[in-house]
């Protein structure tokens, strides 16, 4: 197991043996603890992994850029945090939000954290997973996946994903949205887990071998 994923999960356990997380409760996602400062293994690759009923969708982490923000996805993912929840907010031609405990937008995961902004990542692409708030300092567990550039976002919510896969089931979230923000249908995550990837072993330099050697 990777050593930041290690140190998530040796939180929840001890969270959970203190009781503060008790997922026996009802709303328990609503009421939980802020996630742990975690120190990212350099060079590997933290991917996000996202089963909905639309298809599967992966999103590569940017740790470099908003390190808390995915530390904090790290731990609500680890415990199951988004698994059922809704896409309740899908806006054609913009971006699909979810992340919400309570499925109404309003919700949050019982605390919150400032937003996290670098010169280096703008709202430019399709495919970017941003950080959904009602103002700085909200940030909580809701999220957005681009659908298009938004610059417009820059410097208000937080860049900390790419997606590298599931551009057909981004385009059938889209085709669900509506220029209001209500899907026409019920749009939802299955499953999210984390896959790390290791860093890349740099290759070996060729040296020329002298004639007859």
């Amino acid at each position: 197991m990777d050593s930041s994923v290690a140190q998530v999960a040796k939180f929840i356990d001890k969270n959970i043996a203190d009781k503060k997380i008790n997922k026996e409760v009802a709303g328990w996602k609503s009421r939980l603890p802020k996630f742990p400062s975690v120190e990212f293994t350099p060079g590997a690759t933290y991917v996000w992994k996202l089963k909905t009923n639309k298809g599967d969708i992966e999103v590569a982490f940017m740790p470099d850029v908003a390190p808390n923000h995915v530390a904090n996805f790290l731990y609500l993912t680890q415990l199951g945090f988004f698994d059922g929840l809704k896409f309740h907010r899908v806006i054609t031609g913009f971006m699909a939000q979810g992340g919400c405990p309570q499925g109404s937008g309003r919700g949050n995961p019982g605390y919150r954290f400032a937003g996290e902004y670098s010169p280096s990542v703008k709202h430019t692409t399709k495919g970017l997973l941003s950080m959904a708030n009602a103002g700085p300092g909200t940030d909580g567990s809701q999220f957005f996946l681009t659908f298009v550039p938004t610059p417009w976002l820059d410097n208000k919510h937080t860049i900390f994903g790419k997606m590298r896969s599931g551009d057909d089931t981004l385009k059938k979230l889209e085709a669900a949205g509506s220029r209001g923000g209500r899907p026409s249908e019920e749009l939802k995550i299955i499953k999210a887990s984390i896959a790390v990837e290791p860093a890349k072993a740099p290759a070996k330099k060729e040296t020329p071998k002298k004639e007859g050697s």
